[in-house]
């Protein structure tokens, strides 16, 4: 499943082509992606000009003039790409073969973008992204947002919101973190790396970082600070890319060269001085990476 970092690396590749473009017209190759299209939907967005791409979690929201905005998800192998005229152009070092079959193209946006015709493909193979469409003033309600935690990247989330969240609660740090309804479009890859980066152990009780009085301990500060600093080095690398997700531009993320714990089992700790091991085990049905020497 695509991370928070690969949903924004792609919100910023298709944001120079989509904003102020006008969707001509929509196409939709099949009824449905993992769940039914809304009715009408090639209708309500062709005809539309595109005002803004933004990101909620790891939700794309495409607002369009007239006030509906798209609600688009990747799930595990969604992409999309940008086409000029009849040729498709897609630039970038390919190192997982992705997103070129045809067979998979399901949804066609025919853009015009006042220099000519172009086309953002939606792609596909096993069909678990979706596309929704809601009203702008109510988007914030919206089923798929409206539980939604604070931003990783924004300046909300600090220590004291994370005391307030953790305080009194005997949950593992890691399935606190994963938790939506507390931090927003964090992922099992950045969480290892950030709980890594803090020296705090993945099993720790989340409301051990927290004083009798509310108050956040140290390590909740350093944690917080590790989180919002691993989502932007990962981003501005351009995300972390596994199995089957690419950039807009058709190019490979690179931020897992950067990785410090996650899927290195096995390997010596990075931690300058502790010696330690990374292992793996297994919390909710998803692996965890840490040195059980230096996170404590």
């Amino acid at each position: 499943m695509p991370e928070l970092p690969e949903v924004e690396t792609v919100r910023r590749g298709l944001a120079p082509v989509m904003e102020g473009a006008m969707i001509a017209r929509a196409e939709l190759r099949r009824p449905d992606l993992r769940f039914p299209f809304p009715a009408r939907f090639a209708e309500a967005v062709s005809g539309r000009k595109v005002l803004s791409l933004g990101r909620r979690a790891k939700y794309l929201l495409i607002d369009l003039e007239g006030g509906d905005v798209v609600i688009a998800h990747l799930g595990m192998s969604g992409s999309f790409r940008v086409a000029d005229g009849a040729v498709e152009a897609v630039p970038g070092d390919f190192h997982v073969a992705r997103g070129k079959d045809e067979r998979h193209d399901h949804v066609v946006l025919h853009l015009d973008t006042g220099g000519g015709p172009r086309r953002v493909i939606y792609n596909d193979p096993r069909r678990f992204g979706f596309m929704d469409l809601a009203r702008r003033e109510v988007l914030a309600e919206h089923p798929y947002l409206r539980d939604l935690g604070e931003e990783p990247t924004g300046n909300a989330l600090d220590a004291a919101y994370l005391a307030d969240r953790f305080r009194g609660r005997g949950q593992p740090l890691k399935t606190a973190l994963l938790d939506q309804k507390i931090i927003a479009g964090l992922g099992n890859i950045y969480v290892c790396e950030a709980l890594w980066r803090a020296h705090l152990s993945p099993e720790r009780a989340s409301g051990t970082l927290v004083t009798a009085a509310g108050k956040p301990r140290k390590e909740l500060s350093v944690l917080t600070e590790a989180i919002r600093t691993v989502i932007a080095e990962a981003i501005e690398a351009g995300g972390s890319t596994l199995r089957d997700h690419i950039r807009a531009d058709g190019s490979l993320g690179y931020f897992q060269h950067s990785f410090s714990v996650y899927d290195r089992e096995g390997q010596a700790c990075r931690t300058p001085g502790c010696g330690g091991t990374i292992g793996r085990i297994v919390q909710g049905g998803r692996s965890t990476f840490q040195c059980t020497a230096c996170q404590k």
